[in-house]
């Protein structure tokens, strides 16, 4: 029997807010436990929460980039239940009237297109961090997270393998990265996803019973996660067993999951509208206002390099998807850059170098202006693409111009015609048995004239004039 997965994603997206969702202390990371803390995010008696207005627009600007209603009307609820980490005893959340609804984004995995359905997107409160001290035999609580905001995106159940799941995934960080709501970094948990998955027989319509897997903070790991997942289910099913809902954890280093507990279900948190929050009424004057500060969003920008840059489709993809990276090409191609030359010198090159130091564009000593002052002496055959990549290396080092560069070590291309020339009868000269079999025939030779050529003059020869002069010569 073959079976198909069906998979469901909840995405928590941290917002890129200055302060938290219902009072003024910080939501800066990495601070000293308990320091961004006050008498409303630690849950005080008698104290009343007040909504962020940046976290209202962050949720419109984000419901509106994926094809979202947005609600005209939304409340707060409060989600009941029990753990250290959250003082109140509730999370402040959304639940039946949440903010946006009904949306999709579109992914193609292996050129196969999938549209995925938003199911909705609402606005909440984190929790805070237990700390287990494994070495002291007690826990500790940080309640610096407690009150940041959150979006919870949640898809319908429309993915049908782990790749698409990663491909979602990647295009989801993408688009909350361009429109400012999200860094996106999911080492530091500002992105996390949590994925419902079920199996079920191929060609039926009624779903599997499907497990939770909590707290996914990587592409790789999602996909791997759900390969597991999946196949465990498979296994149980073929051996006549049976699927719980319970609730699993992914351990990255063995590649399993592990049961954490039975699901729960929707009633047992309890949901009932926050007595403390007033409702969330947004009118389409405001909406409208949002949606003229919303960038060009990366399959826009995608389309917009193939069609008009001019640029390969998967250059234009692998490009657009990270904001810095298009804004750097394009501030280039700006500068007068060749659109194919800078982007294949921005994937090959520069972005190579950066990945190995491990450092983001956004700290390049390599500026746009260095890459298009760089080509420009190569158009002009000032210097040639070999030497190019030394100024290139070398501009990464130091963040000099290439012009400089070029001065200050005289890299400036041979293309002196009566030079070049003496440099070819040398050439020709020492090696006459060489040049013997080249005018017999054995064209292959010719390689091996332009590399003596280019030792003699270290790189610094035209080619392509060092080409047009050793034909004619060796044709006398």
């Amino acid at each position: 029997m073959n079976y198909e997965p069906v998979i469901g994603l909840e995405i928590h997206a941290q917002l890129l807010t200055g302060t938290k969702i219902f009072c003024g202390c910080s939501t800066k990371f990495g601070s000293e436990p308990n320091t961004q803390t006050c008498p409303v995010c630690t849950g005080m008696p008698g104290v009343l929460p007040v909504l962020n207005k940046r976290v209202v627009e962050f949720a419109i600007k984000t419901g509106l980039a994926l094809k979202c209603d947005i609600a005209p009307y939304s409340i707060f609820a409060r989600k009941n239940y029990f753990y250290p980490d959250l003082p109140k005893g509730y999370q402040i959340s959304q639940y039946e009237l949440p903010i946006c609804e009904h949306g999709y984004v579109d992914i193609s995995v292996d050129g196969v297109g999938r549209r995925v359905g938003i199911t909705r997107i609402h606005m909440e409160e984190d929790a805070g961090k237990n700390i287990h001290g494994a070495e002291v035999g007690y826990s500790f609580v940080d309640l610096n997270r407690t009150g940041v905001p959150l979006m919870e995106i949640v898809t319908e159940p429309d993915i049908r393998t782990p790749a698409e799941a990663c491909e979602f995934m990647k295009m989801l960080r993408s688009i909350v990265r361009y429109l400012g709501v999200c860094d996106g970094n999911l080492e530091e948990g500002s992105l996390r996803c949590d994925a419902n998955v079920s199996v079920r027989s191929a060609g039926l319509e009624e779903l599997g019973v499907k497990t939770e897997i909590k707290n996914i903070n990587s592409f790789r790991f999602v996909e791997k996660a759900l390969e597991y997942e999946i196949k465990r289910q498979v296994g149980i099913l073929k051996d006549g067993g049976r699927i719980v809902q319970e609730t699993r954890l992914f351990d990255s280093d063995a590649g399993v999951t592990h049961s954490m507990r039975f699901k729960e279900e929707a009633h047992d948190y309890r949901y009932f509208p926050d007595p403390d929050l007033v409702p969330v009424v947004v009118d389409d004057k405001w909406v409208e206002e949002i949606r003229t500060t919303m960038p060009e969003l990366p399959e826009q920008k995608k389309k917009r390099f193939i069609e008009e840059l001019g640029l390969p489709g998967q250059d234009a993809a692998l490009l657009a998807d990270e904001k810095a990276l298009a804004e750097w090409l394009e501030e280039a191609v700006k500068l007068g850059a060749n659109p194919k030359n800078a982007a294949n010198w921005l994937i090959n090159e520069l972005m190579r170098m950066l990945g190995e130091d491990k450092t983001p564009i956004e700290d390049s000593r390599i500026t746009p202006k260095h890459l298009a002052d760089m080509l420009a002496l190569i158009d002009k055959s000032v210097i040639s693409g070999k030497i190019a990549k030394s100024v290139f290396n070398k501009m990464y080092r130091t963040g000099k111009d290439a012009n400089l560069i070029v001065e200050e070590e005289g890299l400036v291309q041979i293309s002196d015609s009566s030079e070049l020339e003496s440099i070819i009868d040398k050439v020709i000269e020492n090696n006459p048995n060489e040049a013997e079999r080249c005018k017999g025939g054995e064209v292959k030779l010719m390689g091996f004239f332009v590399g003596q050529i280019m030792k003699e003059t270290k790189g610094k020869a035209n080619p392509n004039m060092v080409n047009e002069l050793l034909r004619k010569k060796l044709a006398e």
